[in-house]
């Protein structure tokens, strides 16, 4: 018998929020960013969903890549983390998968690749700021010569940066690294890529070519006290699970490990069939919100393996066997983020494969 939690995945949402970056980033094109699982909904089921509209895939691995091929997608597919190895080089080549360039040696597999496995394509990382992948800026002019000279490659060599904190609107480093990013490529021919998710939404100006976007996919949001539905964009997951108990708790006792909160009156505990071993957080803190029969009511005592403890003072009606709503449309999953310290992407990649996923047409 499968566990009682379950994450719905909506997928008229998903197609709702691509339709949503699409008209927002136009007349860019727009990679659809499915790495990590897709953000924990599942990659199969959400580029199907996408199919039909997503004009590129973008991915964090070559495995990623060979997956969405052996599921019949067509769409160029860019790795963003390149070849982690010389002999990825003739795989990409063979699935036809883009490869995200960002460090010198990386440069010596490619002078390897022959053009009878077809001229792979790649894009030229930059290093605007983030400090993380990516090749300085006064590198990059070389770096795009030799790759040009490379028989194996495309002739068309894409451009692409990632913003260090593109949440921040009107924060000064965007700003620097836009312009850092549009000196380093100046003169150079290719698509360009800029656009991150936070930036589709605080930084027309970073458009470019092609905007690469996680988070929005998924009506996620990092902007700080903002929810994606505040944007328009629709959640793509409902966590969801039963209250398995309710307790007669008297006033003065302690709930849950170390008994961290205690009861204030006598009153009903519940107990619902969720915890940091479905990918609940563990760190969520006392009041964290939770919806039981659609009302809200506070998380209290920590959060363990298998089980959450909640307040039902305000939910006196509430019976064993109803609904738990620990994230969904109902109830922005940016607010559990912000109260256990973390972001919305941190939740939904960390389901586990107890989970039940269902989808919902919509």
């Amino acid at each position: 018998m499968s566990r009682t939690t379950v994450a719905t995945i909506h997928l008229a949402a998903l197609r709702h929020n691509l339709a949503r970056i699409k008209a927002l980033a136009a007349p860019a094109q727009v990679m659809a960013v499915v790495k990590a699982d897709a953000y924990g909904h599942g990659l199969e089921r959400v580029a199907r969903a996408l199919n039909g509209d997503a004009e590129a895939f973008a991915v964090a691995a070559l495995g990623d890549g060979l997956r969405l091929r052996a599921a019949g997608h067509t769409q160029r597919i860019v790795v963003l983390s390149g070849p982690d190895q010389p002999g990825d080089i003739a795989e990409m080549q063979r699935l036809g998968l883009d490869a995200a360039i960002h460090h010198a040696s990386q440069l010596a597999w490619l002078a390897e690749a022959t053009p009878e496995r077809g001229r792979l394509r790649v894009w030229l990382k930059i290093d605007a700021g983030m400090h993380r992948l990516g090749f300085a800026p006064e590198k990059v002019a070389e770096v795009h010569a030799s790759l040009a000279a490379m028989p194996g490659l495309h002739p068309d060599i894409g451009l692409l940066a990632h913003f260090s904190d593109s949440e921040v609107f009107g924060g000064i480093r965007t700003p620097a690294q836009i312009t850092r990013f549009h000196e380093a490529t100046r003169g150079l021919n290719g698509p360009r890529s800029l656009s991150n998710s936070a930036a589709v939404l605080g930084w027309p100006q970073a458009r470019e070519d092609w905007v690469r976007t996680g988070g929005l996919l998924y009506g996620l949001s990092i902007v700080e006290g903002k929810s994606a539905a505040d944007f328009g964009f629709r959640p793509a997951m409902t966590l969801s699970t039963r209250l398995i108990a309710i307790n007669p708790i008297k006033k003065g006792e302690p709930i849950g490990y170390n008994g961290t909160w205690t009861c204030p009156e006598d009153m009903a505990v519940g107990v619902a069939a969720v915890g940091y071993g479905d990918g609940y957080p563990r760190s969520a803190a006392a009041g964290t919100p939770v919806l039981v029969r659609g009302q809200r009511v506070p998380l209290i005592g920590r959060v363990s393996m298998d089980l959450i403890t909640l307040d039902l003072r305000d939910a006196p009606h509430a019976q064993v066997g109803d609904r738990v709503v620990l994230w969904g449309p109902e109830l922005p999953i940016e607010q559990i983020a912000a109260t256990s310290g973390t972001i919305a992407y941190d939740l939904t990649c960390g389901m586990t494969r107890r989970v039940l996923f269902v989808e919902d047409e919509g």
